[in-house]
């Protein structure tokens, strides 16, 4: 079937392919979103967070190699989580690739009330060998600036993570795997306030101090933010820009010039 993405087209028959970041642009201002979206407009873009990218793959891989033996992973057994063991599926790889989700077999869920296609990519997934059902993972990295200050969620940039393990959780369920409410964030927090020498001979070796937070989700916004996605992709005028939306104050003041 081709593929409907990219600039939205109202005569396409075929489902419209938006990604979790997509719908977050959404969310944080429609009018962005609509320039891109529908009238194709190109946002100035950001370089990649490359040591962010490392610390997820090197994540990964460590639990990989619990994931084919089929036990818990030592960091999970020392807090007292040895019920969590890495989910192995056949699935699990396509899963985790967001560059390519509108493809068969990859994370994503076709929405039929708007003929949208969403999903995304995911980081992890680990099975509750209690209650059979999976808990869904994110990896985040960040360093700290304050010693001693605790990782939490709160914040209002932070609320982006949480919506993006609600849309997981969301489109795991419509895959039809039983997940549980709670998910997990696993936070690499590089450690500039450590003793321990950085740089050796050969090799600089930074400290992460490794925190785990339960998360417990909430999918009640996702279908009706669905629902006003499809509203504004159909409309004819571009809707406002949020009050907070640095583009939208950006676009007001060259009209002032």
């Amino acid at each position: 079937m081709p593929r409907h993405r990219g600039v939205y087209d109202p005569n396409r028959k075929e489902p419209y392919e938006l990604s979790r970041s997509r719908i977050e642009n959404f969310v944080k201002c429609p009018a962005c979103f609509y320039l891109q979206q529908v009238k194709g407009v190109k946002f100035p873009s950001i370089p990649g967070f490359n040591i962010n990218e490392a610390t997820d793959v090197l994540l990964k891989r460590d639990f990989d190699e619990y994931r084919e033996n089929g036990t818990s992973h030592p960091f999970l057994i020392d807090r007292g989580l040895e019920h969590l063991v890495p989910f192995a599926d056949d699935r699990f790889e396509l899963w985790t690739q967001s560059l390519h989700f509108g493809a068969e077999g990859r994370f994503h869920s076709i929405h039929e009330e708007t003929n949208l296609k969403v999903g995304g990519g995911l980081d992890d997934v680990w099975l509750n060998t209690k209650t059979g059902q999976v808990h869904l993972v994110d990896y985040k990295s960040t360093s700290q600036k304050s010693a001693g200050k605790e990782i939490t969620l709160d914040g209002k940039w932070k609320g982006s993570y949480k919506r993006q393990m609600d849309f997981y959780i969301w489109v795991m369920r419509r895959l039809g795997i039983e997940t549980s409410d709670v998910g997990y964030f696993l936070y690499c927090d590089g450690d500039r306030f450590t003793e321990e020498r950085f740089l050796g001979q050969k090799l600089a070796i930074m400290q992460f101090k490794m925190n785990l937070i339960e998360y417990e989700s909430d999918i009640s916004w996702i279908e009706p933010t669905l629902q006003k996605i499809k509203k504004v992709l159909d409309s004819k005028e571009q809707p406002n820009h949020s009050e907070d939306c640095d583009y939208g104050a950006f676009i007001a003041d060259l009209g002032r010039c």
